[in-house]
């Protein structure tokens, strides 16, 4: 098979134009093309009254090894990549423990599905519970004010990506293709097939909450074993320096589970246990995050912004933006996490402090987007002294925003022409913010710190200039988005494993080595074959 990248065709291009471009990008006649099948599909909007499909092509050839030499010098036609992914090979030894995975979040849950089909049977331990019964305890925060700090959006199976947009890509490099390996799981496990060829895919929480039980079903049909609503509160070790190693596990219902091998899946929001690292010596590093706002305009406003007269385009659906500004101040300014067509959630899992995070569902139907709009954080100039000084800087924004919106877990939020005159917000406009369970208008300079509040003000304007109708007076900003990404990163070796506690592979979000589901899922498969290769 040849794979063709960058393929362009006009947005309404008849279907049979695939094909023809296919037989003229590759000089050969028709009876040569045996087969054709699309790899990858997106869309060009840089211009936009120009849009252009753009497209990565699978074709079965008659002559595959002449097409190949007549464009040996097109970067644009290769044979087609091997996408396999071969599991590991691993036996535990006769009296060892079973690996152990703590976290049923994207990388845990592809860590334990990745050892459980090697043959491995893991034990899984999440402090939250089950996707279904998390759901009810998320929903009463956002409906009826009442936190669960153990289960919550940030805590419970699934991770904290089970309640977002759903993306399913990511800017890691993937040479081995596992991202390919994360996305035919996830479609064995009920997502939509077009995940597979779409740039840019997504799932929307709901189908999220399937897809996850689909897979535990899968682990435990295979031997694996799930322990909910059970916190790892310090590790068993023996040995010093180089050689301490891992023993076992001092869970929270007074067990110490016996332990050798295991993952450290955790979030970014697991502040307990990262605590519990440093008093055990793990080896961690202070790592740069972002903090800042969610903003909603109508998504009607960012179609026409970014497409002009093709909005509403099937081929297109609801417009997305990524956004950069490097402010005067010396911090970025970018857009994060951007939902289109979704909704602002409350996202905390501490008493007394209000997070924002965002979220769509499949459709991406409803009336806002929102992103968050944040400002680089920098630990040598923040925080410099205290490796967990990170997880003190964002529950400071984090509990001057619930006091700021009343202390009952409404969240602060400004209009952006407000913000922009630097006075506070006493109404809303037009934008009805959908942060639930509700807001109050303020002035978002009481809940974030100058440096930020100082370069947003300086980007809007330029954000207008990319995207017009960005700095409306009446799109709103909700506060605070702080858990952008863990505030800390552990090390680990060139096999994975931590290098003051052997058989702890730190992996994922928490251990600052991922940045969304699909990166968390492709270091989860990651340390699972550094486990394997372990025993």
């Amino acid at each position: 098979m040849i794979r063709i990248t960058e393929l362009r065709l006009p947005l309404d291009h008849p279907a049979e134009a695939l094909r023809e471009a296919v037989l003229a990008r590759l000089n050969i006649a028709s009876e040569d093309l045996k087969s054709l099948t699309v790899a990858r599909r997106g869309y060009d909007a840089r211009k936009r009254g120009h849009i252009m499909m753009v497209y990565n092509v699978d074709c079965d050839v008659a002559d595959e090894a002449a097409t190949l030499a007549a464009h040996a010098s097109d970067q644009h036609i290769r044979p087609k990549p091997d996408t396999t992914y071969h599991l590991p090979e691993a036996t535990l030894p006769e009296g060892m423990p079973r690996p152990v995975v703590i976290g049923a979040g994207p990388c845990g849950i592809m860590a334990a599905l990745t050892l459980v089909q090697a043959g491995l049977k893991p034990i899984i331990i999440e402090r939250g519970k089950d996707v279904k019964a998390r759901t009810v305890d998320t929903f009463a925060l956002w409906r009826k004010s009442i936190l669960t700090p153990e289960s919550n959006v940030q805590f419970g199976e699934g991770g904290a990506g089970t309640f977002s947009d759903g993306k399913l890509y990511s800017g890691v490099s993937d040479q081995r293709h596992l991202g390919r390996h994360v996305l035919e799981e996830f479609v064995r496990a009920g997502a939509p097939e077009e995940i597979l060829t779409i740039s840019k895919p997504h799932i929307g929480t709901f189908r999220l909450v399937t897809m996850v039980m689909f897979i535990r079903a899968e682990i435990e049909r295979l031997g694996g074993e799930y322990r909910f609503e059970t916190r790892v509160e310090g590790f068993e070790m023996e040995g010093e320096g180089e050689e301490r190693r891992l023993r076992g596990l001092h869970l929270s219902n007074g067990e110490t589970l016996p332990a050798e091998r295991v993952i450290l899946a955790v979030g970014h929001s697991a502040r307990d246990t990262f605590e519990m690292l440093r008093e055990a010596h793990v080896e961690m590093d202070p790592k740069p995050f972002s903090i800042g706002v969610r903003i909603e305009h109508p998504q009607s406003v960012i179609d026409v912004a970014r497409f002009g007269a093709s909005a509403g385009h099937e081929m297109l659906g609801a417009a997305d933006y990524k956004l950069v500004h490097h402010a005067s101040n010396g911090r970025a300014v970018y857009s994060f996490c951007m939902c289109p067509g979704g909704q602002v959630v409350a996202a905390t899992s501490e008493e007394g402090q209000v997070v924002t995070n965002g979220m769509s569902q499949y459709s991406r139907a409803e009336r806002n987007a929102n992103s968050g709009i944040v400002v680089e954080v920098k630990p040598e100039l923040d925080f410099p002294d205290d490796v967990l000084g990170g997880m003190a800087f964002q529950r400071q924004w984090e509990k001057a925003a619930f006091v700021a919106g009343g202390s009952n877990y409404n969240a602060p939020a400004q209009r952006v022409g407000d913000f922009l005159a630097g006075r506070p917000s006493t109404s809303l406009g037009d934008v009805v913010p959908s942060y639930q369970p509700g807001v109050t208008p303020t002035d978002l300079t009481l809940c974030l710190p100058a440096f930020v509040t100082d370069a947003i003000r300086e980007a809007l304007p330029q954000f207008e200039r990319k995207l017009r109708g960005f700095s409306m007076d009446d799109a709103i900003m909700t506060g605070v988005e702080t858990r952008t990404s863990s505030p800390i990163r552990l090390r680990r070796d060139r096999d994975g494993q931590s290098p003051t506690l052997r058989g702890l592979f730190p992996a994922g979000e928490g251990a600052g080595y991922a940045g969304g589901i699909l990166s968390a899922g492709i270091d989860g498969i990651r340390a699972a074959e550094w486990l394997a290769a372990s025993l």
